[in-house]
């Protein structure tokens, strides 16, 4: 369940995030989604993703306690279907590069 912590994500190019009093709004310009990010905790780790090497580190430096990751990774999770963040490409492919 929580295995999206382990991942490296970012905000998709797409996606605008406009700050509001309740933490934001992330409105994807390719699908016309419009979504509520109702924590401002939320914000910071959405905000940090591409950043860090994985969503774990972003969390830990948003400050959200480890007790509540599970619950960050279900909103991830929501996220990534959505197509507001996504997976990032780290570049390593293991191999030499041509």
């Amino acid at each position: 369940m929580t295995e999206i912590l382990d991942q490296p994500w970012e905000l998709s190019p797409s996606v605008a995030l406009r700050p509001e009093p309740f933490g934001a709004l992330a409105y994807h310009f390719g699908n016309r989604r419009l979504t509520f990010l109702k924590r401002r905790e939320l914000v910071a780790v959405v905000r940090s993703l591409g950043g860090s090497p994985d969503a774990r580190t972003a969390l830990a430096r948003a400050g959200v306690p480890a007790g509540q990751w599970g619950a960050y990774a279900v909103a991830l999770r929501g996220l990534a279907q959505a197509d507001m963040i996504r997976r990032r490409d780290t570049g390593d492919t293991g191999g030499e590069e041509r």
